[in-house]
Order: structure tokens, then sequence, then C-alpha cells
């Protein structure tokens, strides 16, 4: 009745949790959401040519910025091979069904992230732990390499430079998903893998759902010439184009005089958030726990000391109002138990502080039952 691939399909456990953040006195830890307060108080007016219908592509002055800025980095994206994207999730997909038969190897990072996962597995691929040098007959590598969800990890320049190596020497495609690179608080190597392709096959993408704002539901991705226009008929069979209002919305925002001083302060408002739930950490998990504070994104990695299954003390948690992402979701393999995902940014520092007192105490009960 339905087709095979549904059989691999599990639901997210992050949209799953995110169903309840709504409860009154809910502390999340979960989903990386932005800070409510953090996200901006728009108003404007649109024109009838942004309600009609748009190119596939995306609005050509908003790819012609998002280009002018890749450029800087050094990746080859000019504005026509720039597409904006109705998420960055949707670049998985596309990118998926771009590569992805049953049983084509996929390289990629351990843990990495859920939804992507979710996506290769629903296509059928073989998930090949790559530990940061892709196997040689994966036809795709994926990767998070600047502030990674879920680890924060950000690789350094000779890593990054093994990643490129490795992938130009097999011939294998390079896909970076860059969402967080904007969110530095500290200094670290953020320039692309991507501007290291030249040659090869690649396609890097991001999104203004962590600087901007989620709801938009807009991303965008660049990729090498040999890949992009069939990246395009697959986007005209999923959904014509994005949204042209969103479209509209974030070239008003990126183009404004003041966006760079606003993502000053965006980044000063978090650096505050992860600087504070740090302390929070130690105050309360610190004798059951070990973590590295993360240099930019929205994460915190826990590896407890007692290596329990915390997707069973999710119930419990979100029983006394505090919802995390056990990090077993995240492993393309057998899970390394005992590990946590927390966020930092959407929580204010009174319910970080009571949620991890509480996410203490649940840890401590269930070592003491063992």
């Amino acid at each position: 009745m339905f087709s095979t691939r549904i059989d691999s399909l599990r639901p997210s456990p992050i949209r799953e949790i995110l169903a309840v953040i709504d409860r009154p006195d809910m502390v999340s830890f979960a989903g990386g959401l932005p800070a409510t307060e953090a996200l901006p108080d728009w108003t404007g007016r649109i024109s009838r040519r942004t309600l009609q219908y748009g190119p596939s592509e995306g609005e050509p002055d908003l790819r012609a910025t998002v280009s002018e800025r890749l450029v800087r980095l050094g990746i080859d994206a000019p504005p026509e091979r720039v597409m904006i994207l109705s998420g960055s999730q949707q670049g998985i997909d596309l990118v998926a069904k771009l590569f992805i038969d049953p049983k084509t190897p996929v390289a990629v990072q351990s843990p990495t992230y859920l939804a992507a996962l979710q996506v290769f597995r629903m296509y059928g691929a073989r998930l090949v732990d790559f530990d940061l040098l892709p196997a040689p007959d994966a036809r795709l590598a994926y990767i998070v390499p600047t502030f990674a969800n879920p680890t924060g990890a950000c690789l350094p320049s000779t890593e990054r430079d093994a990643v490129a190596r490795a992938c130009l020497d097999a011939k294998t495609t390079l896909f970076e998903d860059d969402p967080y690179r904007e969110l530095a608080y500290d200094a670290c190597d953020r320039n692309p893998i991507a501007a290291r392709m030249a040659g090869g096959s690649w396609v890097y993408q991001g999104s203004f759902s962590k600087t901007f704002a989620p709801g938009l539901r807009l991303g965008f991705l660049a990729a090498s010439d040999d890949l992009f226009g069939r990246l395009v008929m697959l986007k005209q069979a999923v959904d014509l184009h994005s949204s042209r209002l969103s479209q509209r919305i974030v070239f008003d925002a990126i183009t404004d005089p003041g966006w760079d001083a606003r993502l000053s302060d965006l980044v000063a408002f978090y650096r505050a958030r992860r600087d504070g739930f740090d302390e929070a950490l130690s105050r309360h998990l610190a004798s059951v726990a070990d973590w590295q504070a993360p240099r930019g994104g929205l994460f915190f990695w826990l590896q407890l000391r007692d290596r329990i299954d915390t997707r069973e003390l999710l119930t419990e948690a979100i029983e006394r109002n505090v919802a995390f992402m056990p990090g077993e979701e995240f492993y393309p393999g057998r899970p390394t138990l005992g590990t946590i995902r927390l966020n930092f940014s959407h929580a204010g520092p009174d319910a970080a502080e009571r949620g991890l007192r509480t996410l203490a105490e649940l840890i401590r009960a269930v070592d003491c039952r063992r």
C-alpha cells in the first residue's frame, strides 16, 4: 500500500518534543530554538508582485546578495548557482534525492544532525562513519564542520583540508551544512570546506533561521556547476519556489544598514547566555557529566559519567517540565550511551537554572536506582 521507503522513516523526536514546549513552566533545552526575545519585530509593506509566482531558484536580488557573501568566503558561488530554499531541511532532501538510491553509501560524522540522518535513511542510504575522512566508495559526504549539531565542535584548518582532499581524491561530493557560522563566540577556523573544493563536486548550504527568523522557513544553497541544474529541477518538482514574501522580508533585513550591528548584538547576547549556561552546568552537573563550552552555535554536548540511555530519562524529565535531546538519537550506527544535547539559546537564565537543577536530580536518581 505504501512505498518501501516509509519502512525506514521514524518520527522526529525533536518535533515530538517541541509539541510540548508551550506547556506552562516548561523549560526546553531540546530544539535549536533561537531566543524569542531576539527575534525581529518586523512590519512592512509588500507589493502585489511579491504575491505572484516566482522563479524556482529564488528572487534575483536575494540570490545576488547571498552570492556576494559566499564569494567573500572563497566559495565559487556566482548568483546563477545560488538557490533559495524553503528551509535548509529542503536542501538536505534535494541532495538526498539527487544522490541516494537504496544502499548508496553516504559518509557522515558520528554523531551528526538528526534530521539529516532521518532523510538519508528514508531514501535507503547505507550510512558510513567517515570520522573526518570519507570512505573511498561514498557517493556523498555530509558534514557540519562549524559548531556542529549536536556536538558544537569546530573543525581546525588541518582537518578541513583533509576532508576536502579526501573528497577530491575519491571523487566524492561534499555536502557542507553551515547554519551556525555567524554565531561565533570564540575564535576558530570558520572558512568553508567548499572553498577548498576547486575542481570537485560540492554543495554548500546555510540558513536564515538562526540569525533572523525560523518561522520564515528560508535557507539557501550553492553548488558546483555539475550539480546545480539538477537540483533546480528537483526543487521545481517539490514546491515550484520558496515563499516570495519570506524572501522579501529576509532581503530587506540582511541589506539593511543595521544588519551587521544586529548580528554583533545577537552574538553578544548568545555569548552571555552560553557563559551563564556553562556556569549553571558547573553548579548542577559537574559531578555527573563532562562537557566543553562550545565556541559557537546553540548547543552543549554532555557525556554522563554513568553511561545510561538518556532516551529513558526523557519521559521523566518532561513530566517535570524539562525537555532535552537524548544524544543517542544523533548516531548513524550504534550510539554512545549517556550523551545529551542541550540548547542554551532559548531558555532565559532563571528557567535554565531551574531546568538544569531538575535534570541533575533526575540523573542522580537514575544513578541511585542502578
